[in-house]
């Protein structure tokens, strides 16, 4: 019954550290993308010529960031 116990506690906490794990890697694959591959992808459209695109990136980003600010998320 010990055994048991241990075993169903043991598959608990393996997944609330993989549901965790997942979370954490979300967020830090979010913020990556935000702070490296947005500014890359935006000097890349701006230097072939597609100005008004980088500018209606960077003004969805500022957007989406306002209401991420103004939500708390």
């Amino acid at each position: 019954m010990l055994t048991l116990l241990f075993c169903v506690a043991l598959i608990y906490v393996a997944v609330t550290l993989l549901v965790w794990g997942i979370k954490a890697a979300w967020g830090i694959a979010k913020l990556v993308a935000f702070l490296v591959l947005l500014p890359i992808i935006v000097i890349w459209l701006a230097v072939s010529g597609l100005i008004l695109i980088a500018l209606g990136v960077l003004i969805l980003a500022a957007v989406f960031t306002t209401i991420g600010v103004l939500l708390g998320v």
